[in-house]
């Protein structure tokens, strides 16, 4: 995993290269500064003439300055490198989640998405920023600054050698270890609690309206306080690390101390120089000192891209031809022979042996009970979903031979769980095509029933409809779509449960108004509603089964024994505003 997330920085590698040679000069500035500012006090206190000791002063404020200036030109192109991989990343698995969508997403929670597209991402910095940059800069200034404490006395560098190897090897190898399992469980649980949280916020209306917010709200408490918990034995790891880290520096600077007095007095090492055996490792120990964490962050590292990955290597529900047909001339014809479809490939099959023709003009109507199938069938002849059997041609040209863009350019779809972004009426219907002008907007929304409502409106079109569309009713939203879908000017129209979760009353008077918008439009019609079926010229009743029960026209099937005539009268007896 850590070696696809790293081919990923292939891009920016000069950047990251770039990064690297400024932190070694940003370390070893530091490491000379020790060096030299130990010396120079140590000199100093043999009252020297000064010009004895103008050399050390310059390279003292040099090293003092470009530490600083090393610093940020490290910090500035690491960040930039970084950022740049991430945005990459993110721009894969988003464009990755688009090819999945809707068929290769139910495996995967809407909330789990969100925290795997952005939090699970923004780990993958760490990997960068905070585990290769410090251990690649640890691993050359370390090793620089065991080479000049051997030159000066090579048991004082072999004693820096071991206390480096503890902080910088052992140290952060027992973090790893001791917190594989904490990071696995704190991205695990950030992971759940922001699902959770989520579907709170997004069934929050139902949730209060049962009385089961309290039951989800308690659930959000657990996991929060779990979160916590993991979160809190991770940071114990890290001042495990820190302190060994920590330790080892002490006893580097004590051990350099312990063999640095009898080389003095034996006249191995001068005097001056002890200061600068004693005191360096003082300054070798910050190339190491955050390599505990750096474990940790990998550790973290590893666990989030398991599950990126997880997302990018999901295979496609669909698969588009190398090189697919050209799409044929209008005016369309869309046909479906013997067609069986499944979501799973293991899975039962959810529509099976369906056949229907949509010459241009035509308007059929699929009705049944839920888990039937209709919204499967949606889902095939948008190209979204990969049938099991039987073949969709599109004036006799298979919809597998062609780019599913090309499909959905001249299928489209007006949906029950229709998306309104924060923004106007106007700019909502104007997504459908961008260049369109006011009088089209308009003209569309005219059609959709719901112009008359938007100009009574002290803003019009202007006016702001909230996030996903909380300041409109529901059939004004589904108005609003299907304006949207009428601007697009699509030949074929799919409208798929446009009446759901509406009352009666709205229910059957946006239906009605649907089919007066869609007249000589091709359209299929997908609804459990039958008011106003009388308008289509074919009703399909598919079985629990997904099979053909029953199909003609509303006027022979309402007439003759069968399941439309019973889910008629049934619909006839329940609605209280139209009694038989």
């Amino acid at each position: 995993m850590i070696i696809r997330l790293i081919r990923f920085a292939r891009p920016a590698r000069g950047r990251l290269a770039v990064a690297v040679v400024f932190g070694v000069l940003a370390l070893g500035s530091g490491v000379g500064l020790m060096a030299t500012a130990a010396w120079l006090i140590s000199r100093a206190a043999q009252h020297p003439p000064v010009l004895t000791l103008m050399v050390a002063v310059v390279a003292v404020r040099a090293f003092g300055l470009g530490r600083g200036v090393f610093r940020y030109v490290e910090r500035l192109f690491g960040h930039d490198a970084t950022f740049r991989i991430l945005a990459d990343l993110r721009a894969r698995v988003y464009e990755r989640l688009e090819r999945l969508a809707p068929g290769g997403l139910p495996s995967f929670r809407g909330g789990d998405l969100l925290n795997r597209l952005v939090a699970d991402v923004d780990a993958v910095q760490d990997l960068f920023l905070r585990v290769l940059l410090p251990c690649t800069v640890a691993a050359v200034v370390g090793g620089a600054s065991v080479g000049l404490a051997w030159a000066l006395l090579p048991s004082a560098g072999l004693v820096l050698l071991f206390a480096l190897l503890l902080a910088g090897v052992v140290a952060p190898w027992l973090s790893a270890v001791m917190s594989r399992r904490a990071e696995r469980q704190t991205t695990d649980l950030r992971a759940e609690l922001t699902s959770h949280v989520v579907d709170t916020l997004q069934g929050a209306p139902e949730l209060i309206a049962y009385g089961a917010a309290p039951a989800q709200l308690a659930e959000a408490t657990r996991l929060d306080r779990d979160f916590t918990r993991a979160s809190a034995r991770s940071s114990t790891t890290a001042g495990v690390g820190a302190a060994i880290s920590a330790l080892a520096g002490g006893l580097a600077v004590w051990g350099s101390l312990a063999v640095g007095v009898p080389a003095v007095r034996s006249g191995m090492l001068d005097g001056v120089l002890l200061a600068v055996v004693v005191l360096l490792p003082l300054a070798a120990f910050e190339v190491v000192a955050g390599l505990p964490l750096a474990a940790q962050y990998m550790e973290r590292v590893r666990r989030s891209a398991t599950r990126i990955f997880a997302v990018l290597d999901s295979p496609e529900p669909v698969h588009d031809p190398d090189t697919p047909t050209p799409l044929p001339a209008a005016p369309y014809t869309l046909s479906v022979e013997n067609l069986r479809a499944r979501w799973t490939p293991s899975g039962p099959s959810v529509l099976n042996d369906l056949s229907l023709d949509l010459t241009p003009g035509r308007r059929c109507a699929i009705v049944g009970p839920s888990g039937s199938g209709k919204t499967t069938l949606t889902a095939v002849l948008l190209r979204f979903l990969e049938p099991a059997g039987g073949r969709t041609t599109l004036n006799g040209v298979d919809l597998h031979a062609l780019s599913g863009d090309d499909v959905r350019r001249v299928i489209g779809l007006c949906a029950q769980d229709v998306h309104l972004f924060a923004s106007t009426i106007g700019e909502n219907v104007r997504l459908a095509r961008p260049t369109a002008t006011d009088d089209e907007i308009r003209d569309a929304l005219r059609r959709a029933r719901i112009l008359d409502w938007a100009d009574s409106l002290p803003h019009g079109l202007d006016t702001h409809v909230g996030e996903h569309g909380a300041q409109v009713s529901g059939g004004q939203r589904q108005r609003i779509a299907l304006a949207r879908a009428l601007l697009a000017d699509f030949p074929i129209l799919l409208l798929d449960e446009p009446a759901e979760h509406l009352d009666i009353t709205t229910a059957d008077d946006l239906t009605a108004d649907l089919l007066t918008a869609t007249e000589d439009r091709t359209t299929l019609l997908v609804t459990h509603r039958l008011a106003g079926l009388d308008a289509v010229d074919e009703i399909i009743v598919l079985d629990a089964g997904g099979r053909v029960a029953d199909r003609g026209a509303h006027a022979d099937l309402s007439s003759r024994p069968g399941p439309y005539r019973s889910m008629w009268r049934r619909e006839r007896t329940t609605d209280p505003v139209r009694p038989i």
